[in-house]
Formats: C-alpha cells, structure tokens, sequence
C-alpha cells in the first residue's frame, strides 16, 4: 500500500493520558502506515485526513521535538507513553528519527518511558534504552503468531515472527519487556492453542502480558467488515465469551508463570477512551 506523508508543525508534544500507569503521551506522527483494520486510534486523531484515510496518510510532526524540549523544562516529571494513537517506530521513523530523538530529550530529563511497538526497528535504539534502564520499559505488541491472520489485520505491519526476534534481544539488552496480546477477536485468535502461543514468547523472554478484547466503534465497519466473510463472528464480543476468554488467558499465565493482567481493567472502561489515549 502506498502511504502519502505531510509536514505538520504543532504546538505541544505532550498530551495528558488518563491510563492510571501513564501522566502523558507523546505522539511525534499522526497516523499509521501499519493499516490495522481494527485500529481505533483513527477515530481520536485531530485530522480527518489521516482518519479518513488510515493506514495511507501520515502526518509527520516536524517540530515536535523542538517543541517537546521547551514542554520539559516547564511539566512535572512523570512516565510518557511512546506512543498511543501511532506506532512510534513506523517505517517513516527511519528516516525522521522523531521518536529517538524525542526519547532522548525524555530520558535525559529524568521521565520515565513506556514504549509500545509493532516494530523491530525499536532494536535500533537499544544503546539508548539501555543507558537509561531504570526509567524505561518497553512493549511489542503480538495478536497472534499466525503469520496469514496477522496479515488479514496487520496488512502493512511487521511479520510476528519479527516482533518476537525484537522482543527477545530488548530481553537480552537487560531492559523490562511486555507482551501486548490484542485485541484479541472472537473466533479469528481467541483459541487456547493461538493465545499459548503468545504467552509462550512471554514466558521466554520474561515478560509480562497485558491483555484486551476488540472493542467495535462505528469507524471500524468498513475495515473490519472484510473479516466477516471468513468470521462472522469477528465483531462480537459478548460478556460470555469475554469471560472465558479472560479464564483462558489467565489460567495458561499461572500454569507457565507469567505475570498477566488486563491491559484495561473493569473499573477503567467506563472512563473515555480520548482520555486512555492521550490525544
């Protein structure tokens, strides 16, 4: 798929998160040439043109880091999520360096990072992770390891397989490392054998797993809807099936000793999703 970049400048860099383990968000692109048919983030960027769009037009924040280094000096301290309406390490990020960069000014700062990718590229900034072990803490996200379902609803993302080559040498490097299953779609990577298998990668690169469920929005129809044909199930989530869902996940962390927990507890969701991603 071919992806349209833009220049954008901006006026702040980070934005308040209200994830009870995040204070801020920064986000240096807008959008994502991953194209995850089941990315919500869409329906909470601040450009249509991207939402419209997603997965073809991404918006590159040219000054954020500029921006992001005068923000510092003026907020208090606290963890920054890197990212959550955007993939930090997209393959623009090669090129622009807007999340190094951006992780640099963060670090040397003293706040603490959490970093969540479907990328392997984030190996390339392990010297800097590394140098700042205490305040970072770094996650892949990992639907399944089915490489033909993961391209039905990552088309443009890195293959599983990759992800998982990442996450073990960020293990290696010394840093703490989280596992990202989800969301996880009813009758497409729900089976005991495909959430094993994750919890497996956990469980070898001692990492915890934090866990969620497809949560449909009206933005979703159209991508989603291709699923329908071979899943027609894919949308539904219903309290039944989210418990045996839960009782599945859990019960194979205990039996292999990961630590896992959802990654958006009960007592959490009746919040606003514009605030768990810190627009």
């Amino acid at each position: 798929m071919e992806v349209r970049y833009e220049r954008v400048r901006v006026s702040h860099a980070l934005s308040k998160s209200g994830l009870p383990d995040l204070d801020y968000a920064f986000n240096p692109y807008a959008g994502c040439s991953h194209g995850c048919i089941y990315c919500y983030a869409r329906a909470f960027t601040r450009y249509p043109g991207v939402a419209e769009n997603w997965g073809r037009v991404v918006f590159i924040k040219e000054n954020v880091v500029e921006v992001l280094e005068q923000e510092v000096k003026r907020v208090r301290r606290g963890v920054v999520g890197v990212s959550t309406i955007t993939d930090p390490y997209q393959p623009v990020e090669v090129k622009e360096e807007l999340t190094r960069r951006g992780l640099e000014v963060l670090l040397e700062n003293g706040f603490r990072v959490s970093v969540q990718t479907k990328s392997p590229l984030v190996t390339r900034d392990i010297d800097l992770l590394a140098s700042h072990r205490p305040l970072v803490d770094v996650g892949l996200t990992i639907t399944t390891l089915d490489y033909s379902v993961a391209r039905l609803i990552e088309p443009s993302a890195p293959p599983p397989n990759a992800r998982v080559e990442a996450l073990r040498k960020l293990a290696s490097a010394g840093l703490e490392t989280w596992v990202f299953l989800g969301p996880i779609i009813r009758g497409l990577n729900d089976s005991k054998d495909s959430i094993a298998r994750v919890v497996e990668v956990a469980f070898e690169t001692g990492s915890k797993l934090y866990y969620d469920y497809y949560h449909h929005r009206p933005e979703l129809e159209a991508s989603m809807g291709r699923l329908l044909g071979r899943y027609p199930q894919a949308l539904s989530a219903s309290p039944g099936w989210r418990e045996r869902v839960r009782a599945t996940v859990e019960k194979l962390c205990r039996e292999t000793g990961v630590t896992c927990a959802p990654a958006f507890p009960a007592a959490e969701r009746s919040r606003s999703i514009a605030e768990f991603l810190g627009r």
